[in-house]
């Protein structure tokens, strides 16, 4: 049975949910290193997680959504560009403009990511009791809903994994 917590003490869920975001960050960078792909920098999975889903973004709405200055930007586009992760074209609208879209590479490297992520949490989510379990997808799914009220919604973009929303075009 999970244990209560008074609702006023929201500094001791946060910290215990930066604990559990620690965990996962760190079991998802193994799969960062041992993916079939090859390795793919915490920058770069950030930056194909963002442009997922868009028909195309420029380099400053990109670097805007990155928090990243242009230079690093078109750099780190580069990189991704050259690994056949990301495409670019020229603007529809700007000839001054370049776009950036996810390849199918990137595409299936960003489900190669997810599944393995998957894996990883599901093999611990296997030690927990039915009732742990059940509390905790109840809990999950009441602070996804807490986020989207916040406008930290998240959408699922038909793999199944709920994924930030993106705002880069709007």
């Amino acid at each position: 049975m999970p244990r209560s917590l008074p609702s006023t003490d929201h500094g001791q869920v946060a910290h215990a949910a930066c604990a559990v975001s620690e965990l996962l960050q760190m079991l998802w960078g193994r799969g960062q290193e041992a993916a079939p792909s090859g390795p793919v920098s915490p920058s770069q999975l950030r930056a194909l997680t963002t442009l997922e889903g868009q028909e195309g973004v420029n380099l400053r709405a990109l670097g805007e959504a990155l928090g990243t200055r242009p230079s690093s930007v078109s750099r780190l586009c580069d990189r991704l560009e050259a690994a056949g992760l990301v495409e670019r074209y020229p603007s529809m609208t700007s000839r001054r403009e370049i776009e950036v879209r996810l390849s199918r590479r990137g595409r299936a490297v960003l489900a190669e990511f997810r599944a393995f992520r998957a894996r990883e949490v599901e093999t611990v989510l296997r030690e927990m009791s039915p009732s742990h379990l059940a509390a905790l997808a109840d809990g999950l799914e009441a602070f996804r809903t807490a986020a989207a009220r916040l406008g930290l919604a998240v959408e699922d973009t038909g793999t199944g994994v709920p994924t930030p929303r993106n705002r880069l075009t709007g």
